[in-house]
């Protein structure tokens, strides 16, 4: 069988491109909170409240940039496009920025719009939601096409369907409280993890190679580990 490998990555991707991850101190998760933006059933009693934050968040993301992880990813996935996976946590838009392909978006993408009834998706790219789009053509509520805490998320099942052929399973800047990584180590033969630090929720017994640092700097060690590694197949 073919090897495969998992990129699979979180908010510490981004975090040197500007992003703020949802654990910081400050930027636009520090006021508000997550029960009334970011949570099932908060669009039933706060819908506008809930739609300004995306609004924000996606102008947030207008002229932020990718950085040497982002363009790792592109570079890998272009060159090896059926054994390497890009799987991401974010639901920013800077993969795509730096023109990698297809890749999976767990928790939604800020870009897009969903309609509440017939789940319709609009690309919307940095405009605000507002009257002239928040009505779908079926009649129904437009929303952020973000999973918010406590709602289904149907590329779960994409996920692991990918992780049952992963040979080598990178995780990159997530602190594993949102999805159990420990978990997701146990499907891959070789495993890598790089965050800025540890954490609480990660085993590090689970991981064959660790890199505490910036995704921005760990990058090349990374596409080396992954080059050799693929490299063994041809």
């Amino acid at each position: 069988m073919d090897k495969r490998v998992v990129i699979f990555t979180g908010a510490g991707l981004s975090a040197s491109s500007g992003i703020s991850t949802f654990r910081d101190s400050d930027g636009l998760w520090e006021n508000h909170d997550i029960n009334e933006i970011c949570s099932a059933g908060c669009l039933d009693w706060n819908y506008d409240a809930t739609v300004n934050f995306y609004n924000l968040r996606r102008e947030d993301i207008k002229n932020k940039e990718p950085n040497n992880a982002h363009l790792m990813c592109t570079r890998l996935k272009d060159k090896y496009p059926k054994e390497v996976e890009i799987i991401t946590q974010n639901v920013d838009n800077l993969l795509e920025k730096a023109k990698c392909k297809d890749v999976i978006h767990l928790h939604g993408f800020l870009e897009e719009l969903r309609c509440m009834n017939c789940s319709k998706i609009v690309n919307v790219k940095y405009d605000k939601q507002d009257s002239s789009n928040s009505t779908c053509s079926c009649g129904g509520k437009m929303r952020p096409n973000i999973v918010f805490f406590g709602e289904a998320a149907p590329m779960y099942e994409k996920l692991y369907e990918l992780l049952e052929d992963c040979s080598m399973l990178v995780v990159i800047g997530t602190s594993g409280y949102v999805i159990d990584v420990a978990y997701l180590s146990s499907y891959a033969d070789y495993t890598i993890l790089n965050n800025l630090e540890p954490s609480e929720a990660i085993p590090e017994g689970c991981f064959n190679k660790i890199y505490y640092e910036d995704a921005n700097t760990a990058y090349e060690k990374i596409e080396k580990d992954i080059e050799e590694f693929l490299e063994e197949c041809f």
